[in-house]
């Protein structure tokens, strides 16, 4: 579990610059508008309650249709760390685009569709796997340790969101190409990890 929420404070220092840094980077740098419709930046912020939506029942369909074939929860959690890891690899050539002027909404869009991606193969996953490996009189306890690791997270959103510098392309490219290749890294570290932590976790899939 301890394993597990080192990474997930990771992926949500990530994933929750939606409501920091990209909020502003979508005020201030991002053309809010489509097909000649505009609407307030704001309004991006609900892309990720739509790919939830939309790919939440894909997702269970598809770990049940695997059944036993599906991967492991490790491997799950590396797979999360990559496709957030990917959103942000695409927020690199974004930022050094804003040097000629604000850019398309898309690239916002491309970057929320992988966060949710990376987060249905690690939130939810998470969760579950916490129930099944604390000791019955404790799992209260771990429930609590699980969504500390998410408050940790949002802490250090908020801390990497402070670099944020909208008439700096440089700076702007510096912080998501960094939060890339941590989670990048991350999700590397994680993937050759797995086969110690499935035999810590004694047989819990």
């Amino acid at each position: 579990v301890f394993i597990f929420f080192a990474f997930t404070a990771l992926f949500w220092s990530a994933y929750e610059q939606k409501g920091a840094s990209l909020n502003l980077f979508a005020l201030k740098l991002v053309r809010t508008e489509a097909f000649g419709w505009s609407f307030p930046s704001s309004w991006l912020q609900s892309l990720t309650a739509f790919f939830v939506i939309g790919l939440a029942p894909l997702f269970s369909m598809l770990w049940v249709k695997l059944g036993d074939r599906q991967p492991s929860s490790p491997a799950k959690f590396s797979f999360g760390l990559l496709f957030i890891g990917l959103g942000y690899v695409l927020m690199v050539p974004a930022s050094a685009l804003t040097v000629a002027g604000r850019i398309s909404p898309f690239w916002l869009v491309g970057l929320y569709f992988l966060e949710v991606v990376g987060e249905m193969c690690l939130s939810p996953v998470g969760l579950s796997t916490v129930t099944k490996l604390a000791p019955p009189k404790l799992l209260g306890i771990m429930m609590g340790v699980w969504f500390l690791a998410s408050a940790l997270g949002n802490k250090l959103a908020g801390f990497f969101g402070g670099f944020f510098l909208a008439d700096n392309p440089n700076r702007l490219m510096t912080l998501y190409g960094s939060l890339a290749v941590g989670l990048l890294i991350a999700s590397g570290a994680l993937a050759f990890l797995t086969p110690k932590i499935r035999k810590l976790m004694g047989g819990v899939k």
